[in-house]
């Protein structure tokens, strides 16, 4: 009976190393790492949407929006954990790395057919492990339809969908109408 080699993990600083070299994203799941698909059109105009909303909304203060390549890292159940959020904010320096940061305050995940399973099931139960996040955002991008959970909710979805809807991103104090957030896609 043949058995095949256990794979051998990858350390954090060959996975950091690798990903500023490399042309392909990473995730980075207690020394496994997997590869992230490209975005599409819309994926991109929405990120770049929210993205520019809030940077021009946080501009001067001591918040910070971050988007696509820089990594949010999270340690659970003594695993290390990198994701590339589509979206986030930090309103502290501390835990700020040269490509992550451990401490955002929102995190934002633009859904598409290859990650939304991961963004919905483990990410919802990942990124409140982080004491910094306040409000997770999750935007759906063929359908008009962004579900925000927040920490001071118990993080239960609160989903809005009317074409008049306003996304209030309490944690950052800034109202985004889904007519802008979807602006150019929809």
């Amino acid at each position: 009976m043949e058995t095949s080699a256990p794979k051998l993990l990858l350390s954090i600083e060959d996975y950091l190393r690798d990903e500023a070299a490399g042309t392909v994203r990473h995730e980075y799941i207690g020394g496994r790492i997997h590869a992230m698909a490209g975005a599409s059109e819309a994926h991109n105009l929405i990120s770049v949407n929210v993205v520019s909303a809030i940077h021009v909304h946080l501009r001067g203060g001591s918040c910070k929006a971050y988007m696509a390549d820089f990594k949010v890292r999270l340690e659970i159940n003594r695993e290390d954990i990198f994701y590339y959020p589509d979206v986030m904010v930090a309103c502290q320096r501390v835990g700020v790395e040269q490509y992550h940061l451990r401490y955002p305050t929102l995190l934002v995940e633009v859904l598409s057919q290859s990650t939304e399973n991961i963004d919905r099931r483990e990410k919802i139960l990942n990124y409140p492990q982080i004491s910094t996040v306040e409000e997770y955002v999750l935007i759906a991008q063929e359908t008009r339809e962004v579900t925000i959970h927040r920490r001071s909710e118990d993080w239960a979805p609160c989903l809005l969908t009317a074409p008049d809807a306003v996304a209030e991103f309490r944690s950052i104090k800034l109202s985004l109408p889904l007519v802008r957030i979807y602006e150019g896609v929809l």
